[in-house]
C-alpha cells in the first residue's frame, strides 16, 4: 500500500522549494503527497531559524503531531529543515520526533525513514560543500501552476552578526547553469509563465565548469530569460554590496526580467550596519537606489528592516526612518530583532535594547512604510501595465488577480482570461497594497 506524506513549511521561498525537492525525492520512493495531516504516514515540519516566533511556532506544531503518533501508532515525524540544523539533539531529546534532517541531507531521507524504530530515532545534519540538488526535479506544490521557484545557490558566506543562516545552511556554492536553464525550461514548456531564480544573495551567484567555463548572476539571468520573450523571470535576494551595474543593465535590456528588486538595507545608520557586519553604507546603499531607478524608473523596491539591533539609539532610529523617506520603498519586511543563538551579535554584543522600545520603534517603522506605500501605489493610477493572471481574487472570486512586472499585485474584471495568461489593465484606484484596475 502506498505511504503518504505530508509536509508543513515554514520561513522563505527557498524553504518552499526545498519541500519541492524532498516532495521528488521521496515520490520516487513511493511516497504520494497529501495535504491531510490525518491521512499521513510521514509528517514533515520544513522549518526556519530566522526569528525566535518561528521556531517557538514549531514547538507548537510538534505537540500537534505528537497527538497524531498517540491517535495513530506509527506514524513518523520528522523535523528539517534550518531548525533541524540549529537544534540537532534537542529535538530528538523530546521524545517527539523521529527524524531530524539539515537542508544538505534530504537525499538521506528514504534512509532515515527505514531506519527509523520505536525509541530509534534518526538524524542528519551534516552540511555540504558540494550539495544543489542540482539534478532532482521539483515537485510543484503551487496551486496556481503559473509561477515556480527554482533555486539557483545555497548557503551564504555573508555571515552578518545577526543571522543564523550561514550556521544552518553552510557555506555559499553555485549551482550548474545548465541545469537552471533545462528547469527553467521544463517548467516554461509545462505551462508556467513565471520564475523565482532563489539564493541568499543572488548576486554573488558564480559558477566555474571543470574547464573554467566562468557564469555570473547577470549572465544566468541573461541566458533565463533568452528562453522566451514569454516567461516573466524574477530573483530574490539581492545583497545591496553585491548588486552590479551589470545585473542592473541585463534588467533594463529584457523586458521579460521583472521590474523588481528586493534590496534589504536591514538599517539607516551606518554605525549599526558595520555592527551588522552588512559591509555596505547609507551612502552606498542610496547610490545603488539612484542607479536602479535611472536605468529603470519604473522598478519597484521593496525591503527588509530591523528595529532595536544591539546598541540601537533614537538617533539610529531616526537614521532609518529618514532612509525610508529618502528611498520611499514600495514595500517592507519589518521585525524587532531577536537574538539568535550562536550568531556573532548573541556572542559579543548585548540584547540591550528594551522589548517595548524594540516594538514602539517598530510600529512607528510599519506607521511609516504604510504611508509610503500608499503613496507608492497612488503613483499607478491612471497607468497601463501588463499583468500576469495568477488565479480568482481571495475576496471577490468574480474577478482576477496578478502581479504587474513591478510585484504589485492587481485585482480586475476576469472578461475572458484565466490564470497564466498576460492582461493588459488600467490602474483606476489603489489601496496601500492592492491595485484596483479595470480591463484596458
Amino acid at each position: 500500500m502506498e505511504k503518504k506524506i505530508y509536509i508543513e513549511t515554514y520561513g522563505c521561498q527557498m524553504n518552499v522549494n526545498d519541500t519541492e525537492v524532498i516532495f521528488s525525492i521521496l515520490a520516487k520512493k513511493g511516497y504520494a503527497r497529501t495535504e491531510e495531516m490525518s491521512e499521513a504516514d510521514v509528517i514533515l515540519a520544513n522549518t526556519c531559524s530566522v526569528r525566535d516566533n518561528a521556531e517557538q511556532r514549531i514547538h507548537g506544531r510538534i505537540e500537534v503531531f505528537a497527538q497524531q503518533k498517540k491517535a495513530r501508532p506509527g506514524v513518523i515525524v520528522g523535523i528539517v529543515g534550518c531548525m533541524a540544523e540549529r537544534l540537532k539533539d534537542k529535538l530528538l531529546e523530546s521524545g517527539k520526533v523521529d527524524i531530524v534532517a539539515g537542508p544538505d541531507a534530504y537525499r538521506s531521507l528514504p534512509r532515515l525513514l527505514d531506519a527509523v524504530s520505536p525509541g530509534n530515532p534518526q538524524i542528519d545534519v551534516l552540511l555540504s560543500h558540494e550539495e544543489t540538488y542540482a539534478d532532482i526535479a521539483p515537485v510543484r506544490i503551487d496551486k496556481g501552476g503559473v509561477s515556480a521557484f527554482i533555486s539557483i545557490m545555497r548557503g551564504c558566506n555573508n555571515v552578518c552578526s545577526y543571522c543564523v543562516v550561514p550556521y544552518t545552511r553552510g557555506a555559499e556554492r553555485s549551482r550548474d547553469p545548465h541545469s537552471i536553464v533545462r528547469e527553467a525550461c521544463d517548467v516554461f514548456s509545462r505551462g508556467y509563465r513565471e520564475v523565482t531564480l532563489l539564493g541568499q544573495n543572488v548576486d554573488s551567484y558564480r559558477w566555474t565548469s571543470p574547464e573554467g567555463e566562468v557564469v555570473d548572476f547577470a549572465q544566468l539571468l541573461a541566458r533565463v530569460a533568452d528562453i522566451d520573450p514569454k516567461l516573466r523571470v524574477r530573483f530574490a535576494t539581492s545583497h545591496p554590496k553585491d548588486i552590479s551595474d551589470t545585473v542592473l543593465e541585463t534588467m533594463a535590456s529584457r523586458p521579460n526580467i521583472c521590474r523588481h528588486i528586493h534590496l534589504p538595507v536591514q538599517s539607516g545608520s551606518n554605525r549599526l550596519l558595520e555592527k551588522m557586519r552588512r559591509r555596505y553604507t547609507r551612502e552606498w546603499y542610496l547610490e545603488r537606489v539612484a542607479k536602479i531607478r535611472s536605468l529603470m524608473p519604473d522598478c519597484g523596491l521593496t525591503t527588509d528592516v530591523i528595529a532595536g539591533f544591539c546598541s540601537e539609539t533614537e538617533e539610529d532610529h531616526a537614521l532609518t526612518l529618514s532612509l525610508f523617506r529618502e528611498v520611499g520603498f514600495d514595500s517592507a519586511f519589518m521585525f524587532a530583532y531577536s537574538e539568535r543563538p550562536g550568531t556573532l551579535a548573541a556572542r559579543h554584543y548585548p540584547d540591550d535594547v528594551p522589548q517595548d522600545v524594540k516594538v514602539r520603534r517598530l510600529n512607528e517603522i510599519i506607521a511609516l512604510q504604510n504611508e509610503m506605500s500608499l503613496q507608492r501605489y497612488r503613483a499607478q493610477v491612471g497607468r497601463t501595465l501588463e499583468v500576469l493572471v495568477e488565479g480568482p481574487s481571495k475576496r471577490d472570486p468574480g474577478r482576477l488577480c496578478g502581479r504587474a512586472s513591478n510585484n504589485m499585485m492587481c485585482v480586475f474584471p476576469a472578461g475572458a482570461y484565466r490564470a497564466g495568461d498576460y492582461a493588459t489593465v488600467k490602474v483606476t484606484a489603489c489601496t496601500s497594497a492592492t491595485l484596483i484596475c479595470e480591463l484596458a
